[in-house]
């Protein structure tokens, strides 16, 4: 049986210098966990105009399942100004009052975290007070023994105190990359180098698992009182967009799977180092990447 995965957020276009792709963290990782052999389903919310229209032909023709988007009669469908810098690191304008900022709470929705094996949320859908009172709701509507992973994905300033603590509190697994660790790090005092900091962090949040990406310097992963560091799989950049949501899809999937930490640890590196080399935040994974293929 397939591992079934609910992920919670925005679904929005990344508008960039060579053309729109389908993007926000959530989506990418449903589609990278949909791909790597999960039962994926997304919980979002699109505006009832084109753009919104195009993401649902867009996913179902991913084989995703679209019931849990909303269609917003009032707001428009998300979109984000996507500008690359020199190394391939991306910059965003996130615009506001969008469709995603209004994510309602369903039945369906509910029973579908319910059942769920795995629950990714971050602090970027939290942004506006309905969509993070539906995530609250869905994330604390699934099992104690599910996943529940935190992506921090910190961006602008659209995140604060108050949220982040109350998502770690509902989380059991938190991702977070280099850029996230020094703001986590002043928030709550943590000392010492990095393996200390994220130690420091699963202790006091409770955290079963945390993932770090630090980009072309590579990774760390604690489960339990495992340490893992990774330097990551050389590749030729085409840009970084999804990679670190692809990295927490192969993880996830293999944490399900129950996967030795070193084995989950090297498949989600080459899979990131994949979505690296191709345009694009959700490039087709080779079948030699899926979880099943250890």
């Amino acid at each position: 049986m397939k591992h079934r995965i609910l992920s919670i957020g925005e679904v929005l276009w990344d508008l960039l210098p060579t053309g729109p792709l389908l993007g926000g963290a959530p989506a990418n990782f449903a589609v990278h966990a949909q791909a790597l052999g999960g039962d994926v389903k997304l919980v979002s919310r699109v505006g009832d105009d084109a753009l919104g229209h195009e993401i649902l032909q867009r996913l179902q023709a991913r084989e995703m399942s679209t019931a849990l988007i909303g269609i917003d009669r009032a707001l428009p469908t998300g979109t984000v100004s996507v500008t690359l810098a020199g190394d391939g690191q991306p910059e965003y304008i996130i615009h506001e009052q969008v469709a995603w900022d209004a994510l309602a709470l369903t039945d369906e929705a509910k029973t579908a975290a319910a059942e769920a094996h795995a629950v990714c949320f971050g602090s970027l859908g939290q942004r506006a007070p309905a969509s993070r009172a539906a995530v609250e709701a869905l994330v604390a509507a699934s099992s104690l023994q599910a996943l529940r992973v935190f992506d921090i994905n910190l961006r602008q300033s659209f995140y604060s105190r108050e949220v982040i603590e109350a998502s770690l509190a509902l989380a059991n697994v938190l991702k977070l990359n280099e850029t996230e660790l020094p703001v986590l790090a002043e928030m709550f005092g943590l000392g010492g180098d990095t393996r200390s900091q994220i130690r420091a962090l699963a202790r006091q949040h409770g955290l079963q698992a945390v993932a770090f990406t630090r980009g072309s310097q590579g990774s760390c992963l604690l489960v339990g009182d495992e340490w893992s560091e990774h330097p990551g799989v050389p590749t030729t950049v085409a840009d970084t967009i999804g990679a670190g949501d692809s990295f927490t899809a192969a993880f996830v999937l293999g944490m399900l799977e129950r996967w030795p930490v070193p084995a989950i640890h090297q498949r989600a590196s080459e899979v990131a180092a994949f979505v690296c080399s191709q345009a694009g935040p959700t490039p087709p994974l080779p079948e030699a990447l899926r979880i099943h293929a250890l």
